[in-house]
């Protein structure tokens, strides 16, 4: 599979960065052995099974940490997630006054309280990792975006109330959700950032669970 794929590359490379363990062999040469040449601290680099560590230079464990910079992938991720939350958000503020169903209106609760939160923190990744001059301005097709309800069944939903709001709401919650795993899915196979991993990461726990529970609610 693709996103475990990805994935699990990126996590291997996690892994060997955080093995290499900076480890004061000693602070100069008079210390008798392990300082680096040129008396600074050494940096112990675990070696592979059956392998010996190596001692490396701190430039030279600078250059062994992954290079985890936005790719493209990753830039239309974030991008497109957060209109993709912004309408479940609009979609979840409608539940209070509509759903006759307790359940319902619970899970609208916690679907804008985890999402309300997600957006802010993939505004600010935006804001650290601007596009690259002379790249295309990243559009906003929502009917490219899995999962997305159309203008006509936000109509729908917007003018249903009790039991009929209720089934519509999860109905097109449940798509919403997939779509958004779906994106997550492809942005662990194609992306490289590793606080997108995270993001990604998070929404397929989540929102995986949701699905399962409105499933049961239907």
């Amino acid at each position: 599979m693709d996103m475990a794929k990805g994935s699990l590359g990126r996590t291997t490379a996690a892994a060997v960065a955080a093995g290499i363990l900076l480890a004061l062999a000693g602070c100069d040469d008079t210390n008798g052995g392990g300082g680096s040449r040129n008396g600074g601290a050494a940096v112990i680099a675990p070696g592979r099974p059956g392998e010996k560590a190596r001692t490396l230079s701190p430039e030279e464990a600078a250059k062994a940490q992954p290079d985890d910079s936005p790719n493209a992938a990753d830039r239309a991720y974030v991008r497109h997630m957060v209109e993709h939350h912004r309408q479940a958000l609009t979609m979840s503020a409608l539940a209070p006054e509509r759903a006759s169903a307790d359940g319902v209106k619970r899970l609208a609760e916690r679907i804008s309280a985890a999402q309300k939160p997600e957006i802010g923190a993939m505004e600010k990744w935006l804001a650290r990792y601007p596009e690259p001059s002379g790249a295309p301005e990243g559009g906003h097709d929502h009917g490219a975006m899995p999962g997305m309800a159309t203008e006509q069944q936000l109509s729908r939903l917007t003018a249903a109330k009790g039991p009929e709001f209720d089934r519509l709401f999860l109905t097109l919650m449940t798509a919403h959700h997939e779509g958004a795993v779906k994106m997550a899915g492809e942005a662990l196979a194609a992306g490289n950032n590793g606080a997108v991993e995270e993001m990604a990461n998070e929404v397929v726990a989540t929102q995986t669970a949701e699905i399962h529970r409105m499933r049961a609610m239907g």
